[in-house]
């Protein structure tokens, strides 16, 4: 009885152990496809400090959707500094989609304006945060278009160009103890001047890459190109198709024509009333007019 009961109990304890490990697996497959919604990072951008070998001069190369491209750049340029790197370029804007009108009134157009804000970024952040960086920069990703790691190995051409500097040091030192024991010919002299200036470019040229090369192994550079959804703008502007929508109705044109009457009527009265002079001179000639005839009529009878 006692042996039953406790293979009994083993089955159990075995089926509620093998539940127990189905469902974590199952929770663990949730949150793995979860984060790759949005996964930022990639073994790529990480650095192995073990590794003297091989030098990488690593990129990122990132497109994705935020809620606010405006907000969003402000929280990605203190995510550069707070890194130690600094945004090497940004480019704001705003692009307008397409445009469409809509007649709502006979002198009213509603305008519609669809537009795109978009920002490319360039960053540059110190070569062992880069895959910290991206994956803070996770945070604001509602939609990722594509995320694009490489870790190009250069330790082959910092080596040449460390092999180019020292052969061009070394015919360098040789031409100009050749210059200065055997050049005695001008056209020799100059020809060895020539080649030694060759070589001190080539040494240069090597030297100057390399410092390039570092810099580039030291500070990773991070492509951005950021988006919102498309937005819409919504202005009522006037219909200048329509002019007859803008003239006033009869009964304003009445009334203006009232006013207007009145105006001319007011300026003809007080012309006259400016006249008034000449108005009483000839009056006094009329009088004296009618008298003088008047009186020669009576002498006449």
């Amino acid at each position: 009885m006692k042996t039953r009961q406790i293979i009994f109990s083993l089955g159990v304890i075995a089926l509620l152990t093998g539940c127990g490990n189905k469902a974590a697996d199952k929770m663990s497959y949730e949150a793995a496809a979860d984060s790759t919604t949005v996964n930022m990072s990639s073994s790529a951008a990480v650095e192995n400090p073990g590794d003297s070998t091989h030098k990488f001069i690593r990129t990122a190369n990132l497109k994705f959707r935020v809620n606010n491209v405006a907000k969003a750049t402000t929280v990605i340029e203190d995510i550069t500094a707070r890194m130690g790197g600094y945004v090497a370029s940004t480019n704001l804007s705003s692009n307008k989609d397409n445009v469409k009108t809509t007649e709502i009134s006979s002198d009213s157009t509603l305008e519609t304006t669809y537009y795109t804000v978009t920002n490319d970024m360039v960053l540059r952040v110190p070569n062992v945060k880069l895959d910290t960086t991206l994956r803070q920069l996770a945070c604001l990703v509602t939609y990722l278009d594509y995320r694009v790691i490489k870790a190009d190995d250069v330790s082959l051409q910092v080596l040449t160009n460390k092999l180019t500097q020292k052969r061009a040091k070394t015919a360098e030192s040789r031409l100009a103890k050749s210059i200065d024991t055997r050049g005695k010919k001008l056209g020799e002299t100059a020809a060895a001047e020539e080649t030694l200036q060759n070589k001190q470019e080539a040494a240069d040229n090597a030297f100057v890459e390399n410092l390039s090369l570092e810099d580039q192994m030291k500070y990773s550079t991070i492509n951005l190109s950021v988006y919102q959804r498309q937005g819409m703008l919504n202005e009522l502007i006037p219909n200048e198709k329509n002019v007859e929508a803008y003239q006033p109705g009869f009964f304003l044109k009445l009334w203006e024509a009232i006013k207007v009457g009145w105006v001319v009527i007011s300026e003809l009265f007080l012309f006259i009333v400016k006249l008034w002079g000449l108005i009483l001179m000839a009056g006094i000639v009329y009088l004296l007019y009618k008298i003088y005839f008047a009186k020669k009529k009576e002498s006449q009878e």
